[in-house]
C-alpha cells in the first residue's frame, strides 16, 4: 500500500521488498546470461552479452570499446561506467588498443582491435535522437527509454513519432531509421505492427478478420472460414503453406504502411516474417538474419539467464552489481546479511497477511554510501 503523507511518498515494508525482488529478478534475467567471473573474449562474438563501456578508460573523443560483464567487475572496479543492458555479436574489447596501455586482468591475450564489433552512441553514454545522457539531469520529463531490435539504440518513447498501445503482446521496436534502411518491414507493418492495436485491433483478431492476411499466412484457408491447412501461426518454414508462395511477395501487393514513425511489434512478428530463399538472402544483404533467429530476442536472452540461475544456486548474487564500489570481502558480507535479513522480514510480515492486520508504514530514502 502507498499513502501521502504531506509530500513524502509513504510505503509499506512489504511494498519495498516486493519492489526489490522484481527488480532482483529483472538483474538476474539480464546478468544471469553472462558470466560475472570469467572474460568472454575466448568465446569470440557472443551472440547476446551484457555489456559495459568505460567512461575513464575510453572517454567521449577516443575510440568506442565495450567491456563484458566480469571485465566490468574485475578490471573497471571504481570506473565511470555506461551500462548498455545487452549487444548482439559483440567481443569484449578489455585491454586491447583502445585502452592505451590498460591490461585486461582475467584474458590479456586479445587482438589489437575486434573488426567486426559494432558501436554507437551508447558507447558514450549518449541516447536517442536527442543524443542525450541516461538518467539525463536537465530533463524534466518523465519517459521511459526503449531499445531498437535492429539498431539496439535506446530512444525515449516521446521521440519515436508513435504512441505505443497499452498492450502486453507489443514486445519489440523498430526506430524509423532502422525501418528505412529495412524498407520491407514496412509492408509486415501494414499488416501486424502495434498501431494494429491502437486501432481495437489484436494481432491475432485481426488475422482472423483479413481475408488478405490470411492469404498470405495461410493461402489454403477457403472464404467461408474452412480450411484444409493445419499449420500455425507460431510455425515458421522456408515455404510456408504453399512451396511456391513468398510472403513479402504477398504482402507488397496490399501496400505499404505510413513511413512516418517507429513500429512497435506484437510478440509472434518474427515468426511470421518469410523464411523463403530469396529472404534469407535479402536478410543476410541487409545484414539483419538475426530477425528469423528466435534465440536472437532479448527475451529469450533474459529467459536463459532465469535457468541459468535457477539451476545453479552458486551464480552470484546480482546485487553485486550494485556493490561494485566495495571489496569482495564487504560484497560478501553485505549480500549475506542482506540476504538473511529479508528472509526474517518476509516470515515476520506473512504472519500479519495471513491476520488480515496492517503492518507498520516505512519511508525509505536511498543513500549513496
Amino acid at each position: 500500500m502507498a499513502a501521502n503523507d504531506g509530500d513524502e511518498a509513504v510505503l509499506s515494508l512489504v511494498d519495498v521488498l516486493e519492489e526489490d525482488e522484481a527488480l532482483e529478478d529483472e538483474a538476474c534475467a539480464v546478468l544471469g546470461g553472462s558470466d560475472p567471473e570469467k572474460c568472454s573474449y575466448p568465446e569470440g562474438y557472443v551472440k547476446r552479452q551484457a555489456l559495459y563501456a568505460c567512461n575513464t578508460c575510453t572517454p567521449k573523443g577516443s575510440e568506442p570499446a565495450g567491456i563484458c560483464l566480469a571485465c566490468s567487475y574485475k578490471c573497471h572496479e571504481g570506473h565511470d561506467l555506461f551500462e548498455l543492458y545487452t549487444k548482439r555479436n559483440f567481443r569484449c574489447d578489455c585491454g586491447n588498443s583502445k585502452f592505451n596501455g590498460f591490461e585486461c586482468k582475467l584474458f590479456p591475450d586479445k587482438d589489437k582491435v575486434n573488426v567486426s564489433n559494432k558501436y554507437n552512441q551508447n558507447f558514450f553514454g549518449l541516447y536517442c535522437t536527442c543524443k542525450r545522457p541516461y538518467p539525463d539531469p536537465e530533463d524534466e520529463v518523465s519517459d521511459e527509454m526503449i531499445q531498437c531490435v535492429v539498431c539496439e539504440d535506446w530512444f525515449h518513447g516521446r521521440h519515436l513519432g508513435a504512441i505505443s498501445a497499452e498492450c502486453t503482446e507489443l514486445q519489440e521496436m523498430t526506430c524509423v531509421s532502422c525501418m528505412n534502411k529495412c524498407p520491407f518491414l514496412w509492408y509486415y507493418a501494414a499488416h501486424m505492427a502495434g498501431r494494429l492495436v491502437s486501432e481495437g485491433f489484436y494481432f491475432g483478431d485481426f488475422f482472423r478478420k483479413s481475408e488478405s492476411l490470411r492469404s498470405v499466412f495461410c493461402p489454403q484457408v477457403t472464404t467461408n472460414g474452412d480450411s484444409n491447412c493445419k499449420r500455425k501461426l507460431s510455425v515458421n518454414d522456408d515455404a510456408g503453406c504453399n512451396s511456391n508462395s513468398c510472403k513479402l511477395q504477398k504482402m507488397k501487393e496490399g501496400g505499404l504502411s505510413p513511413k512516418s514513425s517507429a513500429v512497435y511489434w506484437p510478440q509472434s512478428w518474427r515468426s511470421n516474417l518469410c523464411t523463403c530463399h530469396n529472404c534469407k538472402k535479402f536478410y543476410a544483404d541487409l545484414e539483419v538474419p538475426f530477425l528469423v533467429d528466435e534465440s536472437d530476442t532479448v527475451l529469450a536472452y533474459e529467459n536463459k539467464g532465469k535457468i541459468i540461475q535457477e539451476n545453479n544456486q552458486e551464480n552470484r548474487d546480482p546485487l553485486l552489481a550494485a556493490l561494485s564500489s566495495m571489496d569482495r570481502f564487504q560484497q560478501l558480507e553485505m549480500i549475506h546479511e542482506y540476504n538473511d535479513l529479508k528472509a526474517e522480514l518476509k516470515d515476520f510480515l506473512k504472519r500479519f497477511a495471513d491476520e488480515g492486520k496492517v503492518t507498520v508504514v516505512f519511508v525509505f530514502k536511498m543513500v549513496k554510501v
